[in-house]
């Protein structure tokens, strides 16, 4: 497979798209990005390599840090954290209230606010220094010891975390939440503050691609079945409730975040990370969506 003649006849369609998407203006800090950057990184188990447009510049990965924390949170607990969160896909926007009194304070999976609130919840009351250990754990999947969150975009995000305030306190009254929420809200906006570049992104990832150990070393972040669930979450679950659209158009599990960034993963081959911060109406990046769903067809290549 000639990657790298793919992956700039892609770049070449999508830069001459028009990008009908809107900054994330509702966090302050995320207003402020350029909103023309493209960039896209691509890593496959068997070590190619190659990254073009900017993507080598750091984006706020956002909810796309979940998937760290869900990884951490299960390798640490096991099976016992679905009793805490679900497995399904929500249908609702990701800061969506309305299904958590019904469900009793169980979110629906662990992708939407409400679910990674409750896993923040489970490793603070597992982790010593829940920040520096959920650092260290990402820093070690990505093998990058400089990966730090970046505190005003963490600052940003609590000036206006009302909507997060109130799931939080809400899932505390019905009894999934045990520590304070103030306290798992902190550790909840600092994770999302994490920045990383698209080759920093699609290299943390790749140990989902290869059975959850890392390509680099061989050492075992996850279990193949954990991997298996991760991956099937992020199918399922990665993109709110356009995840059904994404399994349609790309074919691979994935996770969004609201900075614009979007990371897919080929299971025994690749994972590609891709960049540009204009969103949809559902919150995803509009040409990372595009972007993905242009390779995935030139490929010929998906897990469907």
């Amino acid at each position: 497979m000639n990657y790298k003649e793919i992956l700039e006849k892609v770049m070449q369609r999508v830069r001459a798209e028009e990008s009908l998407g809107k900054l994330a203006t509702y966090i302050p800090e995320l207003g402020n990005v350029n909103p023309d950057k493209l960039g896209v990184h691509l890593a496959t188990v068997n070590n190619f390599d190659l990254g073009i447009g900017d993507n080598q510049e750091k984006l706020s990965i956002q909810s796309i840090a979940k998937v760290f924390s869900l990884c951490l949170a299960y390798k640490m607990v096991g099976e016992s954290i679905w009793k805490r969160v679900d497995v399904e896909p929500s249908g609702n926007p990701f800061n969506s209230l309305v299904q958590l009194e019904a469900d009793n304070g169980i979110p629906r999976n662990p992708f939407i606010n409400a679910g990674a609130i409750v896993i923040c919840d489970i490793l603070i009351s597992k982790l010593e220094t829940p920040k520096a250990d959920f650092l260290a754990f990402v820093r070690d999947v990505s093998d990058n010891p400089k990966l730090e969150f970046c505190q005003k975009i963490a600052d940003s995000e609590k000036s206006i975390g009302y909507r997060n305030v109130a799931l939080c306190n809400f899932i505390k009254s019905l009894g999934n939440i045990e520590n304070k929420p103030e306290e798992v809200l902190d550790f909840y906006f600092c994770l999302c503050s994490l920045e990383m570049t698209c080759q920093e992104l699609a290299k943390a990832f790749l140990f989902l691609a290869n059975g959850g150990k890392k390509v680099s070393d061989g050492k075992e972040m996850l279990t193949k079945s954990e991997t298996k669930r991760i991956n099937a979450l992020m199918q399922t679950c990665g993109f709110y409730d356009e995840s059904g659209e994404f399994a349609f158009e790309v074919g691979l599990p994935g996770k969004s975040g609201v900075g614009g960034g979007i990371v897919a993963v080929y299971p025994n081959n690749y994972s590609i990370a891709v960049w540009s911060p204009k969103l949809n109406p559902k919150g995803n990046s509009y040409k990372g969506m595009m972007f993905l769903e242009m390779f995935t067809t030139e490929t010929e290549a998906s897990i469907f």
